[in-house]
């Protein structure tokens, strides 16, 4: 077995910065979106994010596309896209069902090889499933280095033309042409970015730094919760979930099936008690004593949740005090499967980091219950 190593990081964020009074002229406004953007822009605490879609309407990035750019920012003169071993990425926003997102991506990678490559599907842990495949190849020898990517291109899910069958229908039924909260909150909190890794199996000399991957581990509760975050599909009244190939064409405009949602209630009663559960076992099972941790890196997808998992963390005798953490999400956005590596990527080509130091990347996913784990040091 190899010792792997992050070496580079590099991000791509389409556009310009969009700040929260600019969100609506993008995004668009059905009936009742004033009330539910003040709501969860007041809770979420994000001041700008990125989209790629314009001022103007215009799409101008694909999610390969975002994906391919922030691969671009790993390449130097010693280090090239022909030199690319593997290719690993996730994301929840894939631009089609079929070909894989990995596929399409290597589509736009003209100079490099034929190369293995790995699409991990998910929602936000899909990012760090990507990352661990990509690490295990290096560490098991069967590639010299890896790229990792995390990324999403969800805006265009959530623009206002994508609701407007389902508004007029209600409106012709005489019904309150207003979007079930649990579409609408989405539009708010989400966003667009990708960010890259290179993994090798030896740290580059060249470098100030390098990121050993000591461990990475995960815990899925799926077996005991029930759905939280869901697309393409619509919950049953047992909780189960109807697929979008069961609907008609025209129910799934008029249902927005292939919509994102997300229940808010289960959210609120799971997220954080299972997350301190799973971090606490992980750590346990990994004999790491939380007390080393110099940055603490957790994917949150709005403040609301940050004193919540703090406090919650600290009852369970995990005790990360509030100045180890290091969260860019008020300037980024939540960008789900990319945000654990836009995060490290401020913190590795930003800060000013000191051999020896601990990092614990930590990220959570709604969908059924699933949080992922890797502790890296600074070398």
């Amino acid at each position: 077995m190899k010792d792997v190593y992050i070496t580079k990081i590099s991000k791509f964020l389409p556009n310009e910065p969009i700040d929260c009074d600019e969100m609506g002229d993008i995004l668009g406004f059905i009936n009742g979106s004033e009330r539910v953007k003040r709501v969860v822009l007041r809770n979420n605490g994000i001041m700008t994010r990125h989209y790629a879609v314009n001022k103007s309407g215009e799409i101008t990035h694909s999610n390969a596309d975002i994906t391919y750019q922030a691969i671009k920012g790993l390449l130097d003169a010693d280090f090239q896209m022909k030199d690319i071993d593997l290719l690993s990425v996730g994301t929840s926003s894939p631009d089609q069902l079929l070909p894989s997102h990995a596929a399409m991506v290597h589509g736009l990678m003209k100079d490099s090889l034929p190369i293995e490559i790995n699409s991990a599907t998910g929602i936000c842990t899909s990012g760090m499933n990507a990352l661990k495949y990509a690490y295990m190849a290096v560490k098991s020898n069967m590639t010299k280095n890896a790229v990792a990517a995390g990324s999403e291109r969800v805006s265009t899910w959530l623009l206002q033309d994508k609701f407007s069958y389902e508004i007029d229908t209600a409106r012709k039924l005489e019904e309150n042409p207003v979007l079930a909260f649990e579409k609408e909150f989405l539009r708010w909190m989400l966003s667009d970015g990708a960010g890259a890794f290179l993994l090798q199996s030896e740290p580059n000399p060249k470098n100030k730094y390098n990121l050993k991957i000591e461990w990475m581990d995960a815990q899925s509760y799926a077996n005991s919760l029930g759905t939280c975050m869901y697309a393409g599909a619509e919950r049953s009244n047992d909780g189960e979930l109807i697929s979008w190939t069961h609907y008609s064409s025209g129910d799934l405009a008029k249902q927005s099936i292939l919509s994102i949602k997300q229940d808010i209630k289960l959210l609120d009663e799971q997220i954080i008690k299972k997350g301190v559960k799973s971090l606490k076992e992980v750590l346990k099972r990994n004999h790491f004593d939380a007390g080393n941790v110099d940055y603490f890196l957790p994917h949150i997808s709005s403040f609301f949740f940050k004193d919540k998992l703090m406090n919650g963390l600290r009852a369970a005798g995990i005790n990360i005090p509030d100045e180890k953490l290091f969260i860019n999400l008020d300037k980024v956005g939540n960008i789900g499967a990319g945000s654990i590596y836009v995060m490290l990527e401020e913190l590795f080509n930003k800060n000013e980091l000191k051999t020896g130091e601990k990092i614990l990347l930590s990220v959570p996913e709604s969908g059924r219950f699933n949080y992922s784990y890797a502790l890296l040091t600074v070398v």
